[in-house]
């Protein structure tokens, strides 16, 4: 059982902030959820570049594992992009993950950005824009983008076995994924990244061709061009300093910017990260990292105290981000594998985590006063938060008070948008939610893909919970019950 008081027993928005006060934590909270008509500052049209999003709800992209084998959209992948356009958020940050080569994908169900899959692709976005047009009656203030992505380290192509590709090697990250330190033939050539950069440029192009307004070069949570921003000790142009850790996102958005000028190009960063954690009896703790100090792994991360940030860098990346023609950067931290706690609050963890560390309140609050402090230091910079969902009852109320405040351009949602997708549509309405449908971060959404079982919503999503993949869900989360680990 967890040591937290759970959301659910915070019966008024006075009571949650006491608890952050007794944290030390600094979370906005408005007392009311306001609708539209009322002003709310969340029903407000966001400016990005020269597109318009008619709210400031957004929908990050995910990942479902329920794709075909071939990267084509599946029923399921269908029903979730008509979830989206139905949910009354104007900002569709991605939708989905679409590798732009085979060997990127994060499982074998994970949908391909590729030419193969070009009419996929324009389903998906079909399937958004129709569901939006018959809720809403229009789509002309609707922006939908693609997320373009490879996973690199956490490519699982085939199976669910790990088939890496680096950017350099982590002392620290390598064992996890059964990598020999001494085998070079996982880590990325300079040659190879060409033939990377050139297929990012195809996939954005056939983004363009389906309809989509922008894409999102994703360079967050581990994965690929997340990685490279730390990849101080890789030799060559791709490594080293600033300018060659960040030079291979740079020239891909710069390819894409030169080669299709009217597409928009957004980013989701890992702003901040820190070392792995693992399971420690009834908590997660830090590996053991006193040796690799000062800490020269990671991106955002402070060296002398690797369990802090240091935004120097993400800074200086966002500013040069926009001088290169970035419409829009959506910031996130860390890494689903290796410190979830921090990426995706959660009061009972994924099959393969561990117990949080720290109240999640207190991840909440950090990303966003991360989000703050980037504001503050690139104004110019559209941005979009990330790690609401905890909040529960009261992420309205959270959301309103932090847009209103200007710490931050909008407001995201991805597991929520799995058990409740009408959630922008209530609270811009009727001012309301729907208590039996608001997602309690149970977390079998990362459980069931980790166990090769398709993605969503089982606890509160009926579809799911009446599909013969809930009882496996089930199997599976009493083994780990039984085993000792994962969730209480």
């Amino acid at each position: 059982m967890s040591r937290y008081s759970k959301i659910a027993q915070l019966k008024t928005v006075a009571a949650l902030r006491e608890r952050l006060d007794a944290l030390g934590v600094e979370i906005p909270l408005d007392d009311d959820v306001l609708t539209a008509e009322q002003g709310s500052p969340l029903a407000e049209p966001l400016q990005i570049g020269p597109l318009r999003a008619g709210n400031r709800w957004c929908i990050h992209p995910m990942e479902g594992w329920d794709a075909e084998a071939d990267g084509s959209p599946s029923p399921l992948t269908l029903r979730r992009w008509r979830n989206f356009g139905r949910s009354g958020a104007k900002l569709i940050w991605g939708g989905e993950a679409a590798a732009v080569q085979p060997d990127g994908r994060a499982n074998p169900r994970q949908t391909l950005a590729t030419s193969a899959n070009r009419h996929g692709l324009s389903s998906l976005l079909t399937a958004c824009q129709e569901a939006h047009a018959e809720q809403f009656g229009k789509i002309d203030d609707l922006l939908v983008g693609l997320q373009l992505t490879h996973s690199g380290r956490f490519s699982r192509p085939h199976s669910k076995a790990w088939e890496p590709r680096i950017a350099y090697h982590h002392p620290l990250l390598d064992p996890r994924c059964g990598i020999d330190p001494g085998d070079d033939s996982v880590v990325w050539t300079d040659d190879d990244l060409e033939t990377l950069i050139d297929n990012y440029v195809v996939a954005a192009g056939l983004a363009w061709e389906a309809g989509f307004r922008f894409v999102d070069v994703k360079a967050c949570h581990g994965y690929l061009l997340h990685e490279f921003l730390g990849a101080r000790s890789r030799p060559g142009p791709y490594g080293g300093d600033f300018a060659g850790r960040t030079r291979l996102l740079r020239t891909i958005i710069g390819r894409i910017r030169q080669e299709l000028p009217e597409l928009q190009v957004v980013v989701r960063l890992s702003a901040f990260d820190s070392p792995p954690y693992i399971p420690d009896g009834d908590s997660g703790r830090p590996v053991d990292y006193a040796e690799l100090l000062p800490y020269s792994f990671g991106f955002g991360v402070d060296a002398q105290n690797p369990l802090d940030w240091d935004l120097a860098e993400p800074i200086a990346l966002i500013q040069a981000l926009h001088q290169e023609g970035v419409v829009a950067v959506n910031v996130t931290c860390g890494s689903p594998y290796y410190n979830p706690h921090m990426q995706r609050p959660a009061i009972f963890p994924p099959s393969d985590g561990y117990q949080p560390p720290e109240d999640p309140l207190v991840g909440v609050a950090r990303q966003i006063q991360a989000v703050r402090a980037l504001k503050q230091a690139a104004p110019e910079m559209p941005l979009v938060g990330t790690g609401y969902s905890y909040l529960q009852d009261y992420l309205p109320h959270a959301a309103q008070a932090v847009v209103r405040a200007g710490w931050v351009d909008a407001v995201g949602l991805g597991r929520m948008v799995l058990s409740y997708p009408e959630l922008p549509a209530d609270t811009l309405s009727q001012g309301t939610m729907a208590r039996k449908k608001i997602c309690r971060t149970f977390s079998d959404c990362t459980t069931a893909p980790r166990n090769g079982i398709i993605s969503g919503c089982f606890p509160l999503d009926p579809f799911y919970k009446a599909m013969p993949e809930a009882k496996a869900l089930l199997q599976v989360k009493k083994e780990v019950s039984q085993a000792g680990k994962g969730p209480g």
